[in-house]
Formats: C-alpha cells, structure tokens, sequence
C-alpha cells in the first residue's frame, strides 16, 4: 500500500514555525526598540502608571463632550425649526414686501451686535448666544404702510434666529474638533501606547529573568571549578608529604 503524506501535517507544522520565526523577530524589534536594562524597565513601568492614570480621564472626558454635543444638536434642530417657522410666516405676505414706501427694511433687520458669552465645557471654550441687538427703526409710522411693522418684526426674528443657529453650529465644530482629538488620544493610548509598554516589560523581564539564570549558572561552574582546584592541590600536597616522609 503507497504511503501518503498528509498535507494538513506539513501546514501545520510550518505553520508552528512561522508563528515561532514571528515571535522571534517581534522579540528582536522589541529588543532594538528599548534597553533591555533595569532603568529602562522602571521607566517603562513610569509610563504604563501614567499612560494607565490618564486613560480614564481622557474617556470621562469624551463621554461628557458626546453628551455636551447631542445636546448642541438637539438645540440646533429646535433652532431650525424656529427658524423654518419665522421664515413660513414672512412668505404669507411675501407679495406685498415690495411695497414697503421706500423703507429698507432689510437693513434695519440686520442686527447691529450678537451678543455672547464664553463658557467653558470640557476643557473647551465655546460661544454662547445671548442676544442680538438691533438698529433703531427709523421711519415714518403715518406714510408706512401698515405691514412695515409686522414685516420688520418677523425679519428681526429670522436674523435672530439665524444668529442663534450660528453660534450653536460654531460650538459644535469646537466641540466636535475637541472630541477627535479625545478619541484619537484614547485610541493611541489603549491600542498603542499600553500595549507597547506592557510588552517592553515583558521583554525586558525575560531578558533580565536569563540574564540572573546564566549568571546564576556561571556562578556555579566557577564555584566546581575553584573547589575542583582547591582539591586538586589538596592532593598533591597530600602526596607530597606523604613522599618526603623517611622510610
């Protein structure tokens, strides 16, 4: 009968050699990558403390900015929908703006100021709308005609709105800038940086743990050596008194 050779053996065991080959050269860049010294495993263990001591703190705050930006969102959706309201209103009676005896109207609904105030959240500064204050409305009331008032009125409190949603769209682009940053931090510090110090520790440890052992066995083949020696002359010392004794 032919005897066959199963390929899944040969897979296998080259698969086993592959892994190993991998460990090594892992070990071998690990090795040229840091010292594999007693100083050097205290100041990886230093870093490990820390990198282990901010990561919390870098993910309570990229919790507290994802809170802090949902709620931005949802103030910019109710803004929106203010917004889209004011400007359903004015369009009732879009026909007769044209009409407005010579009024610009538009310009005095452009607000003079947008009033803010910074607050910080999570570490950023951010805007936060206040108000927005407008020119006085300088115009005759008797030779306007009677939608001049209610026309600068909703312009007023489109352009109002409009400001409010701008400072809430520039408090997300804060925030959301702030909270890439986070996670980029965090994402280096879990699958990077811990990693990384935690396998030079280990390297430098098994490094260290050979080091002790070969020293420790080359401590005891120079004590057999030195007691062979120390026997040895025994010996002959014992012969040779034994030689100048007188017969």
């Amino acid at each position: 009968m032919k005897h066959e050779i199963r390929p899944y053996g040969l897979v296998s065991s080259f698969g086993f050699a592959f892994s190993a080959h991998l460990a090594a050269v892992d070990w071998w860049l690990v090795a040229r990558k840091y010292k594999l010294t007693r100083p050097e495993l205290k100041r990886q263990r230093d870093a490990l403390a820390r990198f282990e001591r901010y990561l919390p703190m870098l993910k309570l705050k990229q919790q507290q900015l994802q809170v802090t930006i949902r709620d931005v969102e949802e103030a910019r959706r109710r803004v929106r929908r203010e917004l889209d309201q004011a400007r359903d209103r004015l369009r009732a009676y879009e026909a007769v703006l044209k009409d407005l005896a010579g009024v610009n109207v538009a310009s005095m609904a452009q607000p003079a100021e947008v009033r803010t105030r910074s607050v910080n959240v999570a570490g950023v500064n951010v805007p936060v709308f206040e108000g927005a204050e407008f020119p006085p409305a300088a115009y005759s009331l008797f030779a306007t005609p009677v939608w001049v008032d209610r026309a600068l009125a909703d312009l007023r409190d489109i352009n109002r709105r409009q400001a409010e949603l701008d400072v809430l769209t520039r408090q997300y682009e804060l925030l959301h800038k702030e909270l890439v940053k986070i996670v980029q931090r965090v994402n280096l510090f879990e699958k990077v940086k811990i990693p990384e110090a935690r396998e030079a520790i280990r390297v430098i440890r098994i490094h260290l743990g050979d080091e002790m052992t070969a020293s420790v066995g080359r401590a005891k083949i120079a004590k057999a050596k030195l007691e062979g020696a120390e026997t040895h002359h025994r010996g002959e010392l014992a012969a040779a008194g034994s030689e100048a004794r007188p017969a």
